[in-house]
C-alpha cells in the first residue's frame, strides 16, 4: 500500500460529496477518487444483502484504483456493509456513523441525543446502537426527515417551504430536549442553518461528514500513511449511471471544483 495512494470514498449518489469535501478540507494533499452508485441510488430501500454487494462491488473497483483507505459515506452502507467490509478488506475502512455517534457523546452535558436521517437510517437504529455504545446512559430521540433530501437536491436548502418542513419534522425532538443532535444523512450538512434555527442555540449539530473526516486524518496520521508529494491533489469523479445530474446537483455539495466525471463499469455484463 502506497502513501501516496488516493483515499477511496463512495456513497449511493450525491450526498457522501459532503464528507468528500470535508476530507478534502481537512486533509488538503490527499488524491481522492469518488464513486456515486446513481444506477442503483437509492441504497436505503434494498436489503442488507443487497446493500452488501453492492458495496462490495464499489470497493473492489476502488481497490482497482489502488486507494489506501476505504469511506463509505453512506449511512445505510455503513450501518449494513461496513462491519464486513472491514474483516474482509486488507485496507482501512471506515463508515460515518461511528463518528458520529462518538463526536455526539463527547459533546453532550446531559447526556440527552437525538438522531435525524432517512428512514433506512433511523430504522436501521444504527446511531442509537452506536451512541449507546460509547456511552449506555445516554438517551437516544431519533426522527426521520425523508423530506430533506429532496428539497438539498432541487437546492432549496434555504428556501421558506424547507424551513416550515423543518419546523414540523423537528418540533418534537426539540420539545424532548436534547442538547446535541446528529445530523445523520450527507445531505444534511447542506441543511445547518435551517436545522439550527429551529433548534436553537442550546442544541449542538453534530456534522457526521466533519467527524468522519478527522477520523479518516486520525487513521493516516497513526499509520504514517499521508501524502507525501506536493503539489495539486487530484481528484477522480465516477458514477454509475449518466453524468449530467450528478455534476449539475453535485456542484451544491462539492463547489466547482467538480467538473468532470467518468462512468463506471462495476460488474462484467
Amino acid at each position: 500500500m502506497d502513501r501516496n495512494s488516493p483515499i477511496g470514498v463512495f456513497d449511493s449518489g450525491i450526498g457522501g460529496l459532503t464528507v468528500l469535501r470535508e476530507i478534502t478540507r481537512l486533509l488538503p494533499n490527499e488524491n481522492t477518487i469518488y464513486l456515486g452508485d446513481t444506477a442503483r441510488v437509492p441504497y436505503g430501500s434494498k436489503s442488507k444483502e443487497t446493500v452488501e454487494r453492492y458495496s462490495f462491488e464499489v470497493a473492489n473497483f476502488l481497490i482497482k484504483h489502488d486507494i489506501k483507505l476505504l469511506v463509505a459515506a453512506c449511512n445505510t452502507a455503513s450501518a449494513y456493509a461496513v462491519p464486513k467490509l472491514k474483516r474482509e478488506l486488507k485496507i482501512p475502512v471506515l463508515g460515518v456513523i461511528e463518528p458520529g455517534a462518538k463526536a455526539a457523546v463527547s459533546v453532550t452535558s446531559h447526556n440527552k441525543i437525538g438522531v435525524i436521517g432517512t428512514e433506512g437510517t433511523i430504522r436501521s437504529s444504527a446511531y442509537c446502537t452506536a451512541i449507546k455504545s460509547v456511552n449506555p446512559e445516554v438517551s437516544t430521540f431519533t426522527k426521520a426527515c425523508p423530506l430533506f433530501v429532496p428539497l438539498v437536491e432541487e437546492g432549496w436548502a434555504n428556501d421558506e417551504v424547507t424551513a416550515l418542513v423543518a419546523e414540523r419534522y423537528l418540533c418534537d425532538l426539540k420539545d424532548s430536549g436534547i442538547d446535541t443532535l446528529v445530523l445523520g444523512c450527507t445531505h444534511y450538512p447542506l441543511l445547518k442553518e435551517t436545522i439550527a434555527s429551529v433548534m436553537g442555540s442550546a442544541v449542538t449539530l453534530i456534522d457526521s461528514a466533519a467527524s468522519t473526516a478527522a477520523e479518516v486524518k486520525r487513521i493516516l496520521s497513526e499509520s504514517n500513511m499521508f501524502n507525501a508529494k506536493t503539489g495539486q491533489a487530484k481528484h477522480r469523479f465516477f458514477v454509475t449511471d449518466s453524468p449530467e445530474r450528478f455534476l449539475t446537483v453535485g456542484r451544491r455539495f462539492f463547489g466547482d471544483n467538480l467538473s468532470e466525471a467518468e462512468l463506471a463499469q462495476l460488474t462484467e455484463n
